[in-house]
C-alpha cells in the first residue's frame, strides 16, 4: 500500500469511525448511559496489518482477532505501540491456547472448561492474569459457540463451571460475551439480549464474588440494539473497515 493509499484509508476509516460512535452515542444516550462506558472494539480478522495501522492512524486503539497465528504478524509488528489492545474473540482451539496467552491481552470467547484450565496454565508460566469473558449460547443455535444458555430453567447448570473458573488463580471473569444468530432485521437480536442480562443478573446473586460487568455483545449489524440492552463492548469490523475479505 503506497503513502496515498495509504491516507485514503486512514481518512475512509476515520469517516466510518466518527459514524459508528455517533451511533454508539445515540444508543448509549437512549438508555441512559454515556458514550464512554462502551468500548470499541474494531475487528480485524482476515485484514492485513496495513488495514490496522490506518485503524491506529484513526484513533483506534483496540482491535479483536479470531486467529492467534494470523494475529501475530500484527501483534509484534505493533508491539512498541503501548496504547494498542488486542483482544482474542474467537472460538479458541486447544492447541492454541498458549499464543493467546502469550501475545492477548483479553479473551472474550472463553467457552470450555478445558480450555480455561489451560489458559490458567499457560498464564501461570507467563507470571500473569488474564482478563476473560465466558461466551454463551443465547439461542441454540448450534454453529454458534458457548455454554448453553437458551434454557433459563437450566441456569443453575452453569453454576459449577463457572465456579471452577473463578477459582482459577490465573483468570479473573469479567463478564460475559454472546453471538447471536443473523437476522435481517436487528431488533430480532433484542430478546436474547435481554436474556443475557437476566442471566447476568443470575450470576450476580449465584457467585457474588465474580465481577460480571462486562457485556461484549453487538456486531456491525446490530450494535445499536445491543448497547441499548446494556453492551458494555461491541465488535464492529465491517462499519469500520468495510467487507472482509473470503477465509
Amino acid at each position: 500500500m503506497d503513502r496515498g493509499t495509504f491516507s485514503e484509508r486512514v481518512e475512509e476509516i476515520k469517516s466510518n469511525l466518527e459514524c459508528v460512535q455517533l451511533k454508539i452515542q445515540a444508543a448509549a444516550e437512549k438508555s441512559g448511559r454515556k458514550s464512554s462506558d462502551i468500548r470499541l472494539v474494531g475487528v480485524t480478522k482476515l485484514l492485513p496489518l496495513e488495514t490496522v495501522q490506518a485503524g491506529i492512524k484513526a484513533g483506534l486503539t483496540c482491535f479483536g482477532e479470531n486467529y492467534p497465528e494470523q494475529a501475530i504478524e500484527k501483534i509484534e509488528a505493533l508491539s512498541e505501540n503501548p496504547n494498542i489492545q488486542w483482544h482474542m474473540i474467537g472460538h479458541i482451539q486447544s492447541r492454541k491456547t498458549k499464543l493467546v496467552c502469550q501475545y492477548f491481552d483479553m479473551v472474550h470467547s472463553l467457552d470450555r472448561l478445558k480450555v480455561a484450565r489451560l489458559l490458567d496454565r499457560y498464564c501461570g508460566e507467563l507470571n500473569r492474569q488474564m482478563p476473560v469473558l465466558l461466551e454463551v449460547n443465547l439461542s441454540g443455535e448450534e454453529s454458534k459457540s458457548g455454554w448453553a444458555a437458551w434454557d433459563e430453567d437450566r441456569w443453575d447448570e452453569l453454576v459449577g463451571p463457572f465456579t471452577q473458573i473463578a477459582a482459577l488463580s490465573h483468570l479473573s471473569i469479567k463478564g460475559l460475551m454472546s453471538m447471536p444468530p443473523f437476522f435481517s432485521d436487528a431488533e430480532a437480536t433484542r430478546p436474547l439480549y435481554q436474556r443475557l442480562r437476566r442471566l447476568q443478573s443470575f450470576l450476580g446473586k449465584e457467585l457474588p464474588k465474580v465481577e460480571w460487568h462486562e457485556l461484549s455483545i453487538g456486531t456491525s449489524f446490530d450494535y445499536p440494539v445491543a448497547i441499548e440492552e446494556g453492551a458494555t463492548m461491541v465488535r464492529i469490523g465491517t462499519e469500520l473497515f468495510g467487507p472482509r475479505p473470503v477465509k
